[in-house]
């Protein structure tokens, strides 16, 4: 059986973390990870599941130190398959194994940094490679204005086990008691990690808007302390409830009555688990959503301010008309399940060891 390694420089909490747990979960080859970040929850439920962890902290995109060591990772694990994960991971870890003579190296590319610097690295490194994985069209666009050739470039998406987001009215009262919210109080929420591009304060503006409703974060991140002082500055701080980052969503969508996404610079993996665990969701951009019909899920008009409190208040009368009641779990299709996502990845593995 084919081993894989793994390289990953997500900071903790970060989407990719999941991705890659939910990858190796369905692969049929053998993996182990290194991260080139302090693991964040996922990685160490990972590790305390019996999946091997290496951690080889490095804040540079090129570090000579981690690269060899990588190498040394590579060469005593005789891994057939090298996968990175992320740009940092992607720089060191490609070069890395071609100097330990690993026949198949992918990357799969989640975002990318328009930086000058990072495109110059990323070139350099991408062709040490045979095979970069883009998860949406968009990346893919962006990779191949990079120089990267079309037919180095596969679009795969995320993906995501519906079954982990199941609403639990148990798991819900006992969240709600945690975070000192009262059970018929409607909790609009958001996710992810806290940067300026998720736009979460939008949704601090708005949650004055919406009147008895509170705001439930989860995520943590560099806007953190911006956003805390935007809740006092706006009066709603005591509306306003910081979850921090979590080993896993389904808890604290589970205490949600809305969800909402205002960013506009995400693939919207997060609006899928919010409808798969039954909430109505608002959001500004959601890929798998692009011209598909959901019940209950609905995109936010461009240009208007008034767009995202309008409809978080239409979403909480529909609630007080729901009595509280939940929606049925949706998806937007196959396409997204996890197990095919890692199907479509354990066939690329095989074709690269084709053309290696």
């Amino acid at each position: 059986m084919a081993r894989v390694l793994h390289v990953i420089s997500a900071p903790a909490g970060d989407g990719a973390e999941h991705q890659l747990r939910l990858l190796i979960r369905h692969l049929p080859q053998q993996s182990e990870v290194v991260t080139l970040s302090p693991p964040g929850p996922v990685l160490a439920d990972m590790r305390a599941g019996g999946t091997v962890v290496h951690q080889l902290v490095s804040t540079h995109d090129i570090d000579p130190t981690a690269i060899r060591r990588l190498r040394r990772i590579a060469l005593r694990g005789r891994f057939d398959v090298v996968h990175t994960h992320l740009f940092r991971a992607g720089v060191q870890g490609r070069l890395a194994a071609w100097l330990a003579g690993v026949a198949r190296i992918v990357g799969t590319d989640y975002h990318l940094d328009d930086g000058r610097r990072a495109g110059a690295f990323y070139r350099a490194g991408e062709r040490f490679g045979q095979v970069n994985i883009a998860v949406s069209a968009a990346v893919a666009d962006r990779l191949r204005r990079r120089g990267v050739p079309g037919d180095r470039l596969v679009v795969v998406p995320k993906g995501l086990d519906p079954e982990e987001f199941r609403f639990d009215p148990g798991l819900r009262a006992s969240a709600r008691a945690r975070l000192r919210i009262a059970p018929d109080t409607p909790v609009i929420g958001g996710l992810g990690r806290l940067e300026p591009r998720r736009r979460f304060d939008m949704l601090i503006r708005a949650v004055g808007e919406v009147p008895g409703a509170v705001l439930l974060l989860v995520g943590d991140g560099s806007a953190r302390h911006a956003l805390e002082r935007l809740a006092a500055i706006e009066g709603v701080a005591d509306r306003v409830h910081f979850a921090g980052s979590v080993r896993h969503a389904r808890e604290m969508l589970c205490a949600m009555d809305v969800f909402a996404s205002p960013g506009r610079e995400t693939f919207g993996l997060a609006v899928l688990e919010a409808i798969a665990a039954g909430l109505p969701a608002l959001y500004a951009a959601c890929v798998p959503l692009e011209g598909v019909a959901v019940d209950g899920a609905r995109r936010l008009t461009p240009h208007d301010p008034e767009s995202l409190p309008r409809g978080l208040r239409a979403e909480v009368l529909c609630l007080a008309e729901r009595s509280g009641g939940r929606l049925a779990a949706r998806s937007a299709g196959e396409r997204y399940d996890a197990g095919r996502v890692a199907a479509e990845v354990g066939a690329l593995y095989d074709r690269t060891a084709g053309s290696a």
